[in-house]
């Protein structure tokens, strides 16, 4: 089985368990204030301890964990999930994957870039389109 650690940095634990693809990436996350304990930010240096809950915020995507086990290596993703709870309610989970069902405009071919108004039209329907998703 994979080593375990008593004490882990968070960016090092959001690597291993594959919450981001690469360490520098949790890093980054770190630092730009999309990882949080208790709603108070974690720097990447932070120690993550088995108990804590945070909350992870990778695009539109957002995720609530709850540290099980300190990994110190990158897994497979089968045992990674060993380590891990996750509490991300099921509201925001559904919310990010009925992002990609969000429409599809097409333009005519040979019509050209879109000016300013019918870029302006086009964030209109996308708006409209996800605030109508996201009212259920």
């Amino acid at each position: 089985m994979a080593e375990a650690a008593d004490k882990l940095r968070i960016d090092k634990y959001l690597w291993a368990i594959r919450v981001f693809k690469t360490r520098s990436l949790a890093t980054e996350a770190c630092k730009a204030g999309k990882v949080k304990l208790n709603g108070q930010n974690v720097k990447p240096s932070g120690i993550a301890k088995v108990g804590e809950t945070y909350s992870i915020q990778k695009g539109i995507e957002k995720k609530v964990i709850k540290v099980i086990g300190l990994l110190e290596r990158r897994v497979d993703a089968k045992t990674a999930v060993q380590f891990y709870e996750d509490l991300t309610p099921v509201e925001d989970t559904y919310a990010f994957k009925s992002s990609f069902h969000a429409p599809v405009l097409k333009r005519d071919r040979g019509t050209g870039r879109p000016t300013k108004k019918d870029r302006r039209e086009i964030d209109d329907l996308k708006t409209d389109w996800w605030e109508e998703e996201n009212e259920n």
